[in-house]
Parts: C-alpha cells; sequence; structure tokens
C-alpha cells in the first residue's frame, strides 16, 4: 500500500448513515474517473447501497466496480488467490486498537500500487495518523456520501497538475424543426466570443448537419474521419479537421452527406468526447433529433445538456419523455436546462410559457421569441445573431444563455407545480 495526502471525514455517529442524499450540483467539481478497477468490501446495506450509486454515476463509466459482502477477512480472503484492484474501499467497525492487526493480513496480499480508503466509524485524529503511516491511502468516517467517496477516488487517481478537463454542452431538441442546432451554434459562437474562450462545436448530425451551412464553411474533413478511425485521433489529427470560424471558436463538421449510412454502436462517439475535453475549455455538441445508443450515450457523458422546445404538445409530451430518461440516466446531476424557441408564431395555436413549464415542474432557461426574418438573414448570410442584430432580443437571450452555461450566471429556482392539464391530456399521471 502507498501514501498520499489525507482528507479527514467528520459525520454523526456511524448509527446515522444517511448516505442517500445528493443535492443537484454536490457532484459538478467532480471530474470523470479514469479506466481504474475497484473492489469495495461493505458489511452494512447502507454502505453497499451507497457503493451501487456510486457505481451507476456517469462520472464511474470507465470504472471496473465490483462489490463484495464482508470487511476486511473477506478481502484478505480473496486476494490471497487472485491479483489485487487499483484500488480497494473497506468498510470496517474495528476498534482502534485492533485494526492495525486486521490488516496485516490483507497488507501481505496487497500489490504495492494498489490503494486503499477505509470507512470507519470513529472520528479519532490519532487513528487517522496511524493508518497515514502505515499506507493507507484515505480514512473516512462514517456515515459518507457519495460525494465524498466520489471526491476522495479522484483525490488518488486525478492528477492535482494535470490540464484541467473542458466542459462539454450537450443540445437536443425535443422534436424536428425545434432549433436546437441554431441555438447550439449561437450559444458556440457567443462562448467564444464573449469570453475569448477557446471553444470547439461538433455537428454530430453526419447525414443532414448545418453548423458548416450556418459557418459558411465547406470544409473537406470533419468529424466523420474521426468516428470512422479513431485509432487515429489524438490532439495532431483533431487539430488538422477543425476549421477555423473565429479567433476562439473552432468548428468540427458533419460531412452532410448521404453516400453511406450512419449507424454507431453506442460508445462510437466516446473518442471524441474525450480528445474534444482535453483539446479546449468548452466543446458544444450539437445532437440530432433521434434516440440512439450512441446520443443516449453522448448525453449520459455531457457536462450539462440543453433541450429546446417550441410551445406544442408534441414537444411538452417528448421534453417529458427527455426529461424522464435523463433523470434515470444521470440520477447525481442538476436538471437539463430548458429553451423555449418559436415562441408567438403567427396563427399557431400555442401552450402558454407558464403552462408548458408548470406541466413539466422546470423553469425556462431561455424564451426564444419567432423572429423569421432575423433567424433566416442569419442561416442564408452564414452569420450567427449577434453579427446581423446584437440589439436583438435573441442576441440578447444568446448572451444570457452563455453566462449561465458556462458558470457565469445562475438561473431562479424551478418552480414547483402539478402536471396540470396538459400531461394529463396526454394520458400522463
Amino acid at each position: 500500500m502507498s501514501t498520499i495526502e489525507y482528507r479527514i471525514e467528520t459525520g454523526a455517529a456511524a448509527g446515522d448513515l444517511a448516505f442517500d442524499t445528493v443535492q443537484p450540483g454536490d457532484l459538478e467539481q467532480v471530474r470523470p474517473l479514469p479506466r481504474i478497477s475497484i473492489h469495495a468490501f461493505c458489511e452494512t446495506e447502507a454502505v453497499q447501497r451507497l457503493m451501487e450509486r456510486c457505481g451507476q454515476d456517469r462520472r464511474m463509466a470507465k470504472v471496473s466496480l465490483r462489490i463484495n459482502n464482508g470487511g476486511i477477512d473477506a478481502a484478505a480472503n480473496m486476494f490471497a488467490s487472485v491479483s489485487t484492484p487499483n484500488l480497494i474501499i473497506l468498510e470496517t467497525s474495528a476498534d482502534p486498537r485492533f485494526l492495525l492487526s486486521e490488516l496485516a493480513p490483507l497488507a501481505a496480499v496487497c500489490d504495492p500500487s494498489t490503494k486503499v480508503i477505509l470507512v470507519g466509524k470513529y472520528n479519532d485524529i490519532g487513528l487517522y495518523r496511524e493508518l497515514i503511516r502505515n499506507g493507507i491511502s484515505e480514512y473516512m468516517v462514517a456515515p459518507v456520501a457519495m460525494p465524498d467517496v466520489l471526491s476522495a477516488v479522484a483525490s488518488i487517481f486525478v492528477d492535482p497538475d494535470a490540464e484541467p478537463l473542458g466542459r462539454s454542452l450537450a443540445f437536443i431538441g425535443a422534436k424536428g424543426g425545434s432549433g436546437s442546432s441554431a441555438i447550439a451554434h449561437n450559444c458556440a459562437w457567443g462562448i467564444s466570443n464573449l469570453f475569448s474562450t477557446e471553444t470547439i462545436l461538433a455537428d454530430l448530425d453526419l447525414p443532414y448537419g448545418t453548423a458548416n451551412i450556418d459557418f459558411d464553411q465547406d470544409p473537406p474533413q470533419g468529424i466523420s474521419e474521426a468516428v470512422f478511425a479513431p485509432e487515429r485521433l489524438d490532439e495532431v489529427f483533431l487539430d488538422r479537421l477543425l476549421t477555423k470560424c473565429s479567433d476562439h471558436l473552432s468548428l468540427l463538421a458533419a460531412p452532410s452527406m448521404l453516400d453511406r449510412a450512419y449507424d454507431f454502436e453506442g460508445g462510437a462517439f466516446h473518442p471524441i468526447l474525450e480528445i474534444l475535453q482535453r483539446s479546449a475549455p468548452v466543446s458544444v455538441l450539437d445532437i440530432p433529433h433521434m434516440w440512439t445508443d450512441w446520443t443516449r450515450s453522448v448525453l449520459g457523458e455531457a457536462d450539462e445538456i440543453v433541450i429546446t422546445a417550441v410551445p406544442d404538445l408534441a414537444s411538452l409530451r417528448n421534453t417529458k419523455n427527455l426529461l424522464d430518461a435523463l433523470k434515470k440516466l444521470r440520477p447525481n446531476d442538476k436538471q437539463p436546462h430548458l429553451v423555449l424557441n418559436q415562441v408567438g408564431m403567427p396563427k399557431r395555436p400555442e401552450i402558454a410559457v407558464n403552462e408548458f413549464c408548470e406541466s413539466l415542474e422546470i423553469e425556462a432557461a431561455a424564451i426564444i421569441p419567432f423572429d423569421a426574418v432575423l433567424f433566416g438573414n442569419a442561416s442564408n448570410s452564414g452569420r450567427m445573431i449577434a453579427e446581423i442584430d446584437k440589439k436583438s432580443a435573441a442576441a440578447e437571450t444568446f448572451s444570457q444563455l452563455a453566462h449561465l452555461l458556462t458558470g457565469r450566471a445562475s438561473m431562479k429556482k424551478a418552480r414547483r407545480g402539478g402536471l396540470g392539464k396538459m400531461l394529463a391530456a396526454l394520458g400522463r399521471k
């Protein structure tokens, strides 16, 4: 066992094992963990449930986690005949006077590189010092919560001197034609322009992507070269595929051609997302309106999600389904941001904005009025809304969205309400 810096945890008595409370945003600063193996040995059902929840979190997607019943003895018996993983998490109720002697059989069979985290009952500084001197990586006092465990693992396996990973912002429409791509492109341009932040816009709609049109670009290469040849993908190869749209905005364009079928397995875009996070502080992902293994996987990995909807019944139903699906997929993350687009279209019956939001129990991050002339002129000229009319309401809204998505502004607390008449009309309860 090897020694690392220790961070002491305090809490209530071990009997008050309130492990399940995770507030939205508690895990926002915890970055995805690397590809490691973890064995957890749990003496109580509460810690076992905690480890199961950790295993379901998107930040553990690359981690191989095995949860076992038992404590130190069970671990020593198992690893007497098999090699030890990168990390062992042990729950123990052992008395401090005998803890080191109980750990001795496990220490005898552990590989020198294996890290060990102990979850114990006793908040004893003398015990902590003795454990650290003997090579324990972390000692945590019960009760502990998910952020404590994931932060402890990250402190061991994530290099504090490494370049920080960029944040990924995923945009998806609740239905086709909702304008999600236009909003993604304008937000990407706004983030790069307002804050002079290096931003990469990745158009993931390979057959029908419009980012090249919206930015008046015709790149010879783009995202298809990356997704069909992942073994070649590194920072140098990515740089060759990017097209410069402005001083701080680069485009990874879609081919927008139908010369082949674009069928992908669930993890097809994982290498691209990883390299994007290492290459720029912000990556904007323009996701097509479809529900496949790979779109579900990309949404599961993104740091922030923006759902664009129009104020009609189909969008209400689809947004509700998306919110429900993403809650199961990302149980420990905050809700996606909702953008209501094309509000006030002449002669179109619409659901009132307040009814739409109350039915979903969510506050709209932005409401964009219908403006066919402004958006049409921007698209036809290959420019962004703020370049056409920086004083327009839409340009101001995109500026506010850029601040919100980069953490430079905060939303008001989401309003609460019943599902109301709209979802009742859909047969929802």
